[in-house]
Parts: C-alpha cells; sequence; structure tokens
C-alpha cells in the first residue's frame, strides 16, 4: 500500500501519448481511417496489427479503456496535477502536412478518453500536433479548452503558446508548468508560432541566449516555493545517448531559471533520470500510449514498457520527498501491470543509465521502481 501525506504535493507526468491511428480507431468515434504513410494506409491496418499480436480487441472500447491499471495507480496515490505529452491533433481535418511521412488525429468526440483520465495538463510542443495542419491545432486547442484541459507549448498565437498553466492548490503551494519543443525532435522551423500565426513554442538550440530566453518567462511568473516543471520536447525517438550540450543546458535551468523538475520527451523509451542539486531531471520518458504493437524493428529499447512517473514535494515548498515509478506494459492498446520480470529490465536499465549521475533505484514491495534520494 503507498503511504504518503494528504497535505503533500503529488505530481503525476508520463511522455507521449498518442491517440492517433489505431487508438482512435478502436474508440467510439474513428476519424476517417486514410493515411499517408509510405507502407500503412489505413489506420486500421494498425488494430489489425495489435491483434495479430495479443488477440482481438472489442471495438469500440470506453473511454477509460486504454488507461487499464493506470487508474488503479490514480486512486490508489491521487495525484494532484496529472501532466502528459498530447502527441496527436485532435480534429477532423483532412489537411494532412504533406510528406512530414506520419500524421497522427484524434477525433474531436473521443477527447473523452482524457477526460476519463482526469488530465490535467498536455503539453503540445511536439512534432505531432500540426499533423492536420493549422486547422488541426486550431481545432485541438479548441477541443482542450472546451473540455476544460490545460495546455502548453502550443498556441493561436505567441502569447498563448508561451503563457504557462499555474496550479494553485491552496496551502499546498502552487505548480507552474511551461512547455518547450526543440527542433532536434522533429518540429519544423515553420511550424514556429508567432505573433500573428498559429504554431508551437520552438526553441533551436541548447545556448545560454535559450536559457535566457526561458528564465524572462519563468521569473515573469514564479514566486518563492512554487514548483517549477518545464516540459520539453527534444531530442531522437531512440537511443540512450545524451550530448554534453543537452545536460548542460538542463543544468543551467536549474541553476540559472531555478526549475525543480524538466519533464523531457519525445524518445519512444525510458531514458536516464538524475537528480542534481536535488532537483529532477527526467531526461526522457517515453512513450506513454501508442499503436505500436505487432510493429517490427527497436525492440530492444522495450517501448511496449511505458511508466507512471510520481513526484510527491513537502507542501508548499520545492523540496522533494519520494520520486517512484509505476511499470506498465502495453496490451490491446491498453495499459497493463508490468510483470516482475519486466519490472527488474526496467530497474537495471535505470541503474545502468544513471550511474553516470551517481542515481540509483530499487524495487519496493509494491513493485515500485523508487529512486533513492540519500
Amino acid at each position: 500500500m503507498y503511504i504518503s501525506t494528504s497535505s503533500s504535493i503529488k505530481l503525476f507526468l508520463t511522455g507521449d501519448v498518442m491517440l492517433g491511428r489505431g487508438i482512435d480507431q478502436v474508440l467510439p468515434y474513428p476519424n476517417e481511417p486514410t493515411l499517408y504513410e509510405s507502407y500503412i494506409k489505413n489506420a486500421k491496418d494498425y488494430v489489425k496489427l495489435a491483434e495479430s499480436v495479443n488477440g482481438k480487441i472489442n471495438k469500440p472500447v470506453s473511454f477509460d479503456y486504454i488507461w487499464g491499471d493506470a487508474l488503479l495507480e490514480f486512486n490508489q496515490i491521487k495525484p494532484d496535477v496529472k501532466i502528459i505529452n498530447l502527441e496527436t491533433s485532435i480534429t477532423k481535418s483532412s489537411d494532412y502536412w504533406k510528406n512530414k511521412g506520419i500524421n497522427y488525429r484524434m477525433h474531436p468526440k473521443n477527447v473523452e478518453v482524457l477526460t476519463a483520465a482526469n488530465i490535467d495538463c498536455c503539453s503540445l510542443a511536439n512534432n505531432h500536433v500540426l499533423d492536420w495542419g493549422y486547422e488541426g491545432l486550431i481545432e485541438t486547442i479548441h477541443t482542450l479548452k472546451h473540455t476544460n484541459i490545460n495546455f502548453v507549448g502550443a498556441g493561436l498565437n505567441l502569447e498563448q503558446a508561451q503563457q504557462p498553466v499555474i496550479f494553485d492548490l491552496g496551502a499546498k503551494g502552487r505548480v507552474i508548468i511551461f512547455g518547450y519543443g526543440f527542433v532536434n525532435s522533429g518540429i519544423p522551423l515553420s511550424w514556429s508560432v508567432t505573433e500573428s500565426k498559429a504554431g508551437v513554442n520552438l526553441l533551436k538550440d541548447y545556448s545560454d541566449k535559450t536559457v535566457q530566453f526561458i528564465h524572462n518567462q519563468v521569473k515573469e511568473h514564479k514566486k518563492p516555493n512554487d514548483i517549477i516543471v518545464i516540459s520539453l520536447h527534444s531530442g531522437g525517438n531512440w537511443g540512450y545517448e545524451l550530448s554534453s550540450e543537452e545536460i548542460n543546458f538542463v543544468h543551467k535551468l536549474i541553476d540559472v531559471v531555478g526549475v525543480d523538475i524538466i519533464h523531457g520527451h519525445s524518445s519512444h523509451h525510458a531514458k536516464a533520470i538524475e537528480l542534481y542539486h536535488d532537483k529532477l531531471i527526467l531526461y526522457g520518458l517515453g512513450d506513454f500510449i501508442n499503436d505500436y504493437e505487432g510493429i517490427g524493428g527497436y525492440e530492444a529499447f522495450r517501448a511496449n514498457l511505458p511508466l507512471m512517473y510520481f513526484i510527491e514535494f513537502k507542501p508548499n515548498s520545492n523540496q522533494i520527498l519520494d520520486m517512484f515509478m509505476a511499470p506498465m506494459e502495453i496490451k490491446n492498446f491498453k495499459l497493463c501491470k508490468a510483470s516482475t520480470e519486466d519490472a527488474l529490465w526496467l530497474l537495471n536499465i535505470f541503474n545502468q543509465e544513471g550511474k553516470r549521475f551517481n542515481t540509483s533505484f530499487e524495487i519496493d514491495s509494491n513493485g515500485y521502481i523508487r529512486l533513492q534520494l540519500s
């Protein structure tokens, strides 16, 4: 049984939530399934691939179906704020971005899949939010606003895209989330938001100028003891490598800007975790929900094993009390609790990748992978 104080601040974070293509097709209101990929031309074929591996999916599924055992964790841990990277355009638009290769969209009527898990904040600063054109991004934003789901990292104009989301938790304190995407994650430069054009809050490099740019935005909103989360879509999809430029950059976000959590995403699998000056750097949280079952390639990275990341803070403080992960497995487009064997595999990866940062992990009696804070 997980035990914490009701007065502490508990955050849930995860990586890419990809609700288009096959996922959209099994939900109650699927989009027209035509795709413009080099190999697969119909989104229903992604459903067939998944079924060929793990058996039939009884369609349409309920809106809470895909969350599976993750809902049990939410009900037990009761995070104050749930943060995801929504890597899907929520739209009926047929104006796909030409020559991009892969285009994700979910029908707006399927947005209840997000409310079913009570998602509080979506980062939109990624390389799929404009997959179905500016019309698709505009409909995504309108749908989220209509559903009262907060978002960061993209907007109808520069002001909206750069605006953080502030969660005031009363006596517990405040959590402030900013969202940014990097060109090196595959976001086209042309997607960059302007004062008059919708788009992504896009960053070009890991320079000191970029650090100062973020610092200027954060200091406009930060008050003492606020928990500052910077959500970054950065780097490629596969591999555990981290460049010295990236590491130095996020260190400066902590030292100069005063960030408490780096919420990194883009990699399809979990990457290293660093505790730097008592602040948490999640270099890559990996995919959380996708339609990759049955697709070959990169099996060594075990992208079918997503994780739920939970961080607990002392109330009205940015002091981390606990950080742990609940390992999952994707089966039939549904999150299931991972086996002990798979959890141990993930544990080994975190300890292996954490060596360079002197971070270590253990599996506790509940099956959680827990960061050793001292």
